[in-house]
C-alpha cells in the first residue's frame, strides 16, 4: 500500500466518522467503520467491547511492543454549532465536524501509518494498534478496561492533537468534592454561621493556595474551583454548600500525595473521587523523542488528559490538530495537518523500528 493511496483512504474514513454519532459507550457504528477499513486492507483485528485491536503481521511474542493508540469517542456537540456536527464539510482545507480535531484526524493518521508498516518485516518492536473508546468519560470499557487482554506493552504513542509536537509529559487529574458547613436557619433570623458566607474564605483559600513542588515539564499543579452549590429556597439559610475541585497533578507527586496534602490543609472536608488519573511521561533521551526532535518536533508538557492516563508504561503524546479546537462548536482539522501527520508518523515509525538506516 504507498503512503499517497494510504492518506487518501485515511481521509474518507475520517468523513466516514464525522458522519457516524459516537458519544462515548455508543460507538458500535464507528468500530465497525474501523474494522472494515483494516479488513479490507487484509489487516486481520479483534474487538472487545467497542475497541478495535490490531497487529503487525509479524508479532513476534518476546519481542518489545509498541502501542499506537487512539480514541474514536466523542464528546456530544455544544450548542455553539452553526454547521450540523456530523456532515463533514471541506472549506478553505478545513474539514469541519464533530470529532475532526478531537481525535478523529489523529486516529485515521495512526491507522494510515500502522497498515503502512504493518507487512513490513524485521521491525525492532512489535506494532500494536487500538483504537479505543470510552476516552472522553474514562469509561469502564476503555482502554483501561481492556488493557489486560492485550499484550504487554513497553512503550505507546497516543493520537491527540498537539500539532504533531512531542507531549513527553501530561498532567494527571484528581477531582474533589468539597463541603462547606454552617448553621441552618430561617433568612430573617441572624445568624453568625452562614455556610454560604463562610464559603468566602474557603474560596479564597483555593484561590491562593500553591503547591511547593514545580515540574520543568508540567510547571506546578493547578488547582480550580468549577462548580458550587448551594440552597434551595430564597427564605432559607442551607446548612452547607458543596464545591468541586479540578486539580491537575504535575510530574513531581503521585494523586495520592495531592490528596493527603490536601485533605490535611484544605479548610473544609475533600472527598477525592478517583486516583487512577495519574501525570504520564517518558524521558527525553527515549529514542522515540530524540527521533521525534530529529524531525523537527519540539517537546513540551501537556496540560490536559488522555488515554496516556491508563498506561503504566513510556508514553508519548503526539497528533495533528490543535488542542484548543478540541470540544469548540464547528469543530475542524485542516487537511494538510492530517496529509502531514501521517507522513511524519511514518517517518519516525522508520527512525524508530528500522535504527539501523540511521547509524
Amino acid at each position: 500500500m504507498s503512503l499517497e493511496s494510504l492518506t487518501s483512504d485515511a481521509l474518507e474514513l475520517l468523513k466516514n466518522l464525522i458522519t457516524t454519532p459516537s458519544f462515548s459507550g455508543e460507538e458500535d457504528e464507528t468500530a465497525a467503520l474501523i474494522r472494515k477499513w483494516l479488513e479490507s486492507r487484509d489487516i486481520p483485528c479483534e474487538q472487545i467491547g467497542n475497541n478495535i485491536i490490531a497487529k503487525n503481521a509479524y508479532f513476534t511474542p518476546g519481542k518489545p511492543t509498541l502501542l499506537l493508540n487512539s480514541h474514536h469517542d466523542t464528546v456530544r456537540p455544544n450548542k455553539g454549532y452553526t454547521r450540523d456536527p456530523f456532515k463533514p464539510t471541506e472549506e478553505e482545507g478545513k474539514l469541519y465536524g464533530l470529532g475532526s480535531n478531537d481525535a478523529g484526524g489523529c486516529l485515521v493518521s495512526l491507522l494510515a501509518c500502522f497498515a503502512y508498516w504493518h507487512k513490513q518485516a524485521d521491525l525492532s518492536h512489535n506494532l500494536l494498534m487500538v483504537a479505543s473508546a470510552e476516552e472522553e468519560n474514562s469509561g469502564p470499557n476503555s482502554l483501561r478496561g481492556i488493557l489486560q487482554d492485550l499484550p504487554h506493552i513497553d512503550v505507546a504513542i497516543v493520537g491527540e492533537p498537539t500539532e504533531m509536537h512531542l507531549a513527553i509529559a501530561e498532567k494527571g487529574l484528581v477531582v474533589f468534592d468539597a463541603t462547606v458547613t454552617g448553621t441552618p436557619s430561617h433568612a430573617a433570623h441572624p445568624n453568625a454561621d452562614n455556610a454560604i458566607y463562610n464559603t468566602i474564605a474557603v474560596l479564597e483559600w483555593f484561590r491562593n493556595y500553591s503547591f511547593p513542588k514545580v515540574s520543568e515539564t508540567l510547571g506546578e499543579v493547578k488547582l480550580t474551583v468549577t462548580q458550587i452549590d448551594g440552597g434551595k429556597q430564597h427564605n432559607a439559610v442551607p446548612a452547607h454548600v458543596d464545591l468541586v475541585l479540578d486539580v491537575r497533578v504535575n510530574d513531581c507527586y503521585t494523586n495520592a500525595e495531592i490528596a493527603e496534602l490536601l485533605q490535611q490543609e484544605a479548610p473544609c472536608p475533600l472527598r477525592p473521587r478517583s486516583l487512577r488519573l495519574n501525570s504520564s511521561s517518558i524521558d527525553p533521551g527515549h529514542p522515540l523523542v530524540l527521533g521525534g526532535k530529529a524531525l523537527g518536533r519540539k517537546t513540551y508538557g501537556s496540560p490536559t488528559l488522555s488515554d496516556q492516563a491508563a498506561l503504566s508504561c513510556p508514553s508519548l503524546k503526539m497528533g495533528p490538530g490543535l488542542s484548543l479546537r478540541s470540544h469548540s462548536a464547528d469543530e475542524f482539522v485542516e487537511v494538510k495537518e492530517v496529509v502531514e501527520g501521517i507522513a511524519i508518523y511514518v517517518d519516525l515509525l522508520e527512525r524508530f523500528l528500522k535504527p539501523e538506516r540511521f547509524g
